[in-house]
């Protein structure tokens, strides 16, 4: 049993952590931190199943600090049972090129990070995907290959946030008892007290989802009631657990315990050194961490040593074909050395890009183990039907298709932490114009380079009667600005087929945008062209006077508008651009093969104009809301129309007068 004198030091030396990094940037959260060194210290020494060797080992316990402003409580419980930060990593706290950024953040180097956080509401988001994701594999691969919990640290503020509201809802009806949220009720906002906007009856709002709620009062510094509570979650099953923990911001300091102050930056010397006094920790050294203290929380990060061995040595006794399907399922690809057959599609058909989507998607369930599909509320509507292998839900923890209901910015935060977790490619739709709704996750997605697939359908005004609260405008330029995401619009069936390539290949999210209404299958669009971001998919018999370049529906406008144009001896290249980004990404050479200099170029888009510079001399779009009107109607009287678009590119090229060879 370890010495109740060694452990009260060694969260003071946390504590002690949690001032002077903050102080010596200058910047930070330090009562927060303060509060919860005591939690910390159970969970990383007591009750987490972890190996501090390997932070990222498949079937470690995951713990999310959703409350991401006090992120130096996490980087000095990584640093202090051995996860790869230095002390000097928690000196440069808060400092350009440091590993420990003002919120933590997954994918940036920081070993132990499980999502990234800092708007309040997301990590106990991306919590419940996590559940979502061990139980998946719990029930596909059984206990001896995934046998973990994730637990998450939440404020005031994250419970505050909406999207806690929906995916605390979600978790409470799936019965992810391997959930728990551990709620600091420090009562504490930068405003002042809670009370000042908040009345919340915690403890009735989480029973009414379904959930479990141990209170624990509050037990200060006491270790053992503090691991009482967390077993007695860890206990429970059929239901997630919130533990309610009620904590001092700022603890022990003489003057801001218990002050709205000490949420951020105001502990400084002379009150460092008190606290450190009152704590028995020396006043005049800065990250102090005495030898039996290191040696205590090193011995805690390897105490998971032998059953990270023993899961290893289960994993290599695992037969050729379960061992190929949960690698693929860690990857989130397809098996290795499985043939993607994806359906074909003939010339001249018709078929909304959603409707093709959902073929694709039906057709990768056997090579794709990991695949979890669903939408919010807008299963079938979107093509994220997926139930051939069950619903997922507490009767088929192993089932793979996922109903979130109503429920956007969770299904978006979800997503995420199944992402992040691993063992699965997570797949969930809604209608494009929703995307408002999740971009805080999306966000985030590109942040961390989530493998997260947003299908996003029912994509222009071609909606229709649902009018301009279904129908988006902005929404695709928008999320083209959001560094790290793919967007694909793909023109027709045979191009979802390369947008879903793209997807199985990519290293970050995907944003498929999808219509609502059928499109024509075309002779000249390429699946596998579809990576290089844009392509000719029409040349001219002789030199191009005018380039047309399309995405979506409107790839079949242009090619309209072509044939139109060669009537009048003008002759138009047209280019389909599935995706900004990949084309970005394309070498010089090809870029300007496909758009050549000297030529001009016409987009057509039915969203906004903004943007097409980078790309056209001009541009045809819908600068203002919609209609509410037949889809067909609302894109004539808007124009996206043949009319239109070839008046625009026969004045267009006339001005230029200029051509250029063929591809």
């Amino acid at each position: 049993m370890t010495d109740p004198d060694l452990e009260q030091r060694a969260f003071s030396v946390v504590r002690g952590l949690s001032m002077d990094a903050p102080h010596a940037a200058s910047s930070g959260h330090q009562g927060t931190a303060m509060a919860l060194a005591p939690l910390a210290h159970v969970l990383w020494t007591r009750v987490l199943r972890y190996d501090a060797s390997d932070p990222s080992w498949p079937d470690r316990d995951r713990v999310v600090l959703s409350a991401g402003h006090a992120s130096i409580l996490l980087y000095s419980m990584l640093h202090l049972t051995g996860q790869g930060l230095t002390l000097d990593d928690l000196r440069s706290f808060r400092q350009w090129g440091s590993i420990t950024p003002g919120h933590p953040e997954a994918g940036h180097d920081t070993p132990g990070v499980e999502v990234t956080t800092g708007p309040l509401g997301q990590g106990v988001g991306n919590s419940v995907g996590m559940a979502i994701a061990e139980r998946f594999l719990r029930a596909r691969f059984g206990e001896e290959l995934c046998d973990h919990r994730t637990f998450a640290i939440c404020s005031d503020g994250d419970l505050m946030e909406g999207v806690s509201h929906e995916a605390a809802s979600l978790a409470g009806h799936l019965g992810l008892d391997r959930l728990c949220w551990i709620y600091d009720d420090n009562r504490i906002t930068i405003d002042g007290r809670t009370d000042l906007a908040l009345s919340d009856d915690v403890v009735s709002r989480f029973s009414g989802y379904g959930w479990n709620v141990v209170e624990l009062g509050e037990p200060g510094d006491d270790l053992d009631a503090i691991e009482a509570g967390l077993r007695e979650a860890i206990a429970h099953d059929g239901a997630p657990t919130l533990v309610v923990l009620r904590t001092k911001v700022g603890y022990p300091s003489p003057t801001h315990t218990d002050n709205h102050e000490a949420h951020g930056y105001v502990l400084k010397d002379e009150e460092i050194a008190a606290t450190k006094t009152a704590m028995g920790l020396p006043a005049d050294e800065t990250f102090h961490v005495p030898d039996d203290v290191a040696t205590l929380y090193a011995d805690a990060g390897r105490r998971g040593a032998s059953e990270h061995l023993a899961w290893k040595e289960r994993i290599d006794r695992l037969d050729p074909e379960t061992t190929a399907r949960w690698n693929a399922c860690l990857a989130a690809r397809p098996i290795e050395g499985a043939a993607v057959e994806l359906p074909e599609f003939e010339v001249g058909g018709s078929l909304a890009t959603r409707v093709a989507s959902g073929e694709c998607l039906g057709a990768l369930g056997d090579i794709v183990p990991g695949l979890l599909v669903g939408g919010a509320d807008l299963t079938g509507n979107t093509g994220t039907t997926f139930d051939a292998d069950g619903v997922q839900s507490r009767e088929e923890p192993g089932g793979r298709q996922l109903y979130f209901g109503v429920r956007e910015h969770a299904l978006a935060a979800a997503l995420n932490g199944m992402a992040m977790h691993g063992g699965v490619l997570p797949v969930g739709g809604t209608f494009f114009v929703f995307s408002d709704y999740m971009r805080p996750s999306v966000r985030l997605a590109a942040m961390s380079s989530a493998r997260s697939v947003f299908v996003w359908t029912h994509d222009s005004v071609g909606v229709g009667e649902d009018g301009p609260t279904h129908q988006p405008i902005e929404q695709l330029a928008s999320l083209r600005a959001m560094p790290g995401l793919t967007v694909l619009r793909p023109a027709d069936a045979e191009e979802v087929a390369g947008a879903w390539l793209v997807t199985l290949a990519a290293d970050g999210p995907v944003g498929l945008v999808l219509s609502r209404q059928k499109v024509p299958t075309l002779a000249g669009t390429d699946r596998h062209l579809v990576e290089r971001g844009a392509y000719v998919v029409h040349e001219p018999v002789d030199a191009a006077q005018i380039v047309l370049i399309g995405t979506g529906s409107e790839v079949s406008l242009c090619v309209k508008a072509a044939a139109s144009l060669a009537d009048e001896d003008i002759l138009a290249r047209v280019v389909s651009m599935p995706s900004w980004e990949l084309f970005a990404a394309q070498d010089r050479a090809y870029r300007d093969e496909i758009l050549p200099d000297g030529v001009p170029r016409l987009s057509v888009e039915a969203g906004t104009t903004f943007g097409w510079h980078r790309w056209a001399d001009e541009a045809i779009g819908i600068d203002r809301f919609g209609a509410s009107a037949p889809g067909d109607e609302a894109l004539e009287r808007l124009g996206m129309n043949l009319e239109h678009l070839v008046s625009q590119a026969r004045t267009l090229a006339h001005r230029a007068g200029t051509a250029v060879s063929p591809v």
